[in-house]
């Protein structure tokens, strides 16, 4: 039987916190995508076309970029909380997350 290192509880708490952090983010850009001035307020800021969105959103830390962009914007952090249902002080922690040195 092979041997596998032990899997620590800070260690599975870390994978569950950065892969709750990162649906997050999924559904924040479903929010962003859903209106067209939203988006292409998000597209200009980040320099991304909507050509090449999908390949974008694929690529390592877009998804910690569309919380940075969320936290950014207090009135837009507080519409995507109340779309999602979620506090805002939950998007703040998962754009932590994603973004260890954040500062909102």
């Amino acid at each position: 039987m092979p041997h596998r290192p032990p899997i620590y509880k800070s260690d599975a708490r870390k994978s569950r916190t950065e892969e709750n952090a990162e649906t997050l983010a999924v559904e924040a850009l479903s929010f962003l995508a859903a209106d067209p001035e939203r988006l292409s307020r998000f597209l200009s800021l980040s320099g991304v076309d909507i050509a090449s969105l999908r390949h974008a959103a694929a690529q390592e830390g877009f998804l910690a970029g569309i919380m940075a962009h969320l936290a950014a914007d207090e009135a837009l952090l507080m519409e995507f909380a109340a779309a999602s249902g979620r506090a805002p002080e939950q998007i703040a922690a998962a754009c932590q997350s994603l973004n260890p040195g954040f500062d909102s």
